[in-house]
């Protein structure tokens, strides 16, 4: 069976909106986009390296899927991760749209909870989802996600899309691992507890 990881940029007050370029996600006026592209960091790059790489197929909500899409499908495969995340599955969850255009990509169509339960079991392996703020926060309301690796960034964003939107359900998890980069990143990573 499979489990649900979340991997995420996030800042210190929970932000997660456009961490990578300012027109990623400007909703809302969301003016701080970028926020992570301060300088490159090789252990932040090795760590989501090995996210991808560790993946046996993507669950996106349909804005991260088309900021990966666009970034990514056409993308140098000479990069191993960049050729991983174009040959796995990628289950989609959308509401607004039939025609995805990325290798290996299909629409989760249906109840969410339902459709990610009966995705996780036809899953033998890791179903990483990145981004997908309004996603992440559905999955933590059902209870569905079994592993949140975070990247917290040391900033403080004071507005933006958070990883929570209130209605999660009560889960816990339990701290299985933790690193710091040198530019201050702190990695970390909750599991389920048991």
């Amino acid at each position: 069976m499979g489990h649900v990881v979340v991997a995420n940029f996030i800042s210190i007050d929970g932000v997660i909106q456009s961490p990578l370029s300012a027109t990623e996600d400007p909703e809302g006026g969301f003016r701080h986009g970028g926020w992570v592209s301060e300088g490159s960091d090789d252990t932040v790059d090795a760590f989501m390296r090995d996210v991808t790489l560790g993946a046996a197929g993507m669950l996106l909500g349909r804005r991260t899927y088309d900021i990966l899409r666009d970034a990514w499908a056409d993308a140098d495969e000479s990069e191993p991760a960049v050729a991983a995340m174009n040959r796995m599955p990628k289950h989609v969850v959308s509401s607004s749209s039939r025609n995805l255009g990325w290798q290996g990509s299909r629409l989760l169509e249906g109840d969410l909870a339902d459709a990610v339960r009966d995705l996780r079991e036809r899953t033998d392996g890791t179903l990483v989802v990145l981004g997908s703020g309004t996603l992440v926060s559905s999955l933590a309301e059902h209870d569905l996600v079994d592993e949140y690796r975070l990247l917290v960034f040391p900033v403080v964003l004071g507005g933006g899309k958070r990883m929570f939107g209130g209605r999660s359900a009560l889960a816990r998890f339990e701290l299985v691992g933790s690193d710091t980069s040198p530019r201050g990143v702190m990695i970390v990573t909750y599991a389920r507890a048991r």
